[in-house]
């Protein structure tokens, strides 16, 4: 048996070590330290937002960003179907309960028109969500321009879920960083890793500071432990903040290596009948953090399971595409403006190996079984 291919592993480089190494030296091993302030700030230049608190995951980030901006038990707060549960499930923390909306086609993320359809419903019954909530999907920014200004009208906050975004761009600058608040993950399947970790980002500092607070017990200032209010443990170790400066360091590289490979899975797969890769619109550039394409069975005589079963075979690692969360048991009472484009995704889409630190063979091996799928079809 061959080695394995994985879909995406964490990439570690020499510079994570020295940072990690002085945390050791200087006994910064808590969830404070000098690592975490300059991961904070060495973060905040990269992707051009004002303020950001260094948190324990991305999870924990868009749970502080929903609080932070009101919304409570009973409220309802739209969220991109198509994603991983974790865009979904804070707004269930806090008692909200999630509406759905589907993708388009152009980026397969949120649908800037059904939200706007979706918002002008809920205005007509007095029923606005506390919050929206928009995903940038496999490294692929959505339309954030004519989402935000639909947002604004009705007076809506826009929290953007860039978990799987970081180093993509819309016009020039990074997604996360137009809304009220935007997440990230440090997940050691992203494209840099903190082993495990988020950011929130914001250009409102009194948020942020409340962050921080919350995310520290909302441990009063008192020479004693004073409570007024329920907090959480949030915070990034200086360990953790270390990893990430050493990674934050080499994003740019890790970026253009998940970039050549889907190149090089496009260029030598992209003319097989009935595979179309994730599209990529001219508004920005795309991290490729997943190499994504679906297979038509109708065209291409195979269907995405006998591909992914196949690769499995051969010991390579592929995923479907996300379920969509109006699909997920947990959610099924929940509301979702759906056109399908999600589902037909779901049904036809696979992630296929996408790690930075993937070598020419490996992507030649992934390639040669895809191609004996249809050489045996």
């Amino acid at each position: 048996m061959k080695k394995q291919i994985l879909l995406s592993t964490p990439h570690m480089g020499e510079q994570e070590r020295k940072f990690v190494t002085e945390a050791f030296d200087t006994n910064w091993v808590a969830p404070i330290g000098p690592n975490v302030d300059a991961f904070e700030r060495e973060f905040s230049t990269l992707v051009g937002s004002q303020y950001s608190a260094a948190l324990s995951s991305g999870t924990a980030a868009l749970h502080l960003a929903l609080k932070l901006v009101g919304v409570e038990a009973g409220d309802e707060v739209f969220c991109s179907t198509f994603t991983f549960i974790a865009s979904a499930s804070p707004i269930t923390y806090l008692g909200a309960k999630p509406v759905f909306i589907d993708s388009d086609r152009t980026s397969w993320n949120m649908d800037p028109n059904l939200l706007s359809e979706a918002l002008a419903q809920k205005a007509k019954v007095n029923k606005l969500p506390k919050a929206v909530v928009l995903v940038h999907l496999y490294g692929q920014s959505a339309d954030i321009e004519p989402i935000l200004e639909i947002c604004d009208r009705y007076s809506v906050p826009l929290i953007e879920d860039a978990a799987e975004a970081l180093g993509a761009t819309y016009k020039n600058t990074s997604p996360g960083t137009w809304g009220r608040a935007g997440i990230f993950s440090f997940n050691g399947n992203k494209i840099i890793t903190t082993s495990g970790g988020g950011m929130l980002v914001s250009d409102d500092g009194d948020l942020i500071e409340k962050a921080r607070f919350l995310a520290t017990q909302a441990r009063d200032p008192e020479p004693h432990y004073e409570h007024t209010q329920i907090g959480f443990n949030y915070r990034l170790s200086n360990i953790s903040a270390g990893i990430g400066r050493g990674q934050l360091a080499v994003l740019s590289e890790r970026v253009a290596a998940r970039c050549r490979n889907f190149a090089t899975y496009k260029s030598a797969l992209g003319d097989l009948p009935g595979i179309e890769f994730m599209p990529e619109p001219d508004y920005g550039k795309s991290t490729h953090w997943l190499s994504c394409l679906t297979f038509d069975p109708n065209v291409a005589k195979i269907d995405r399971e006998q591909v992914r079963l196949h690769l499995a075979k051969h010991n390579i690692e592929t995923r479907p595409l996300w379920k969509p969360m109006h699909l997920q048991p947990v959610f099924s009472d929940c509301e979702c403006f759906n056109s399908r484009v999600s589902e037909e995704l779901f049904q036809k889409g696979l992630c296929i190996p996408s790690g930075s630190n993937l070598s020419e063979e490996d992507l030649s091996r992934v390639i040669t079984e895809i191609k004996k799928v249809y050489r045996h079809q």
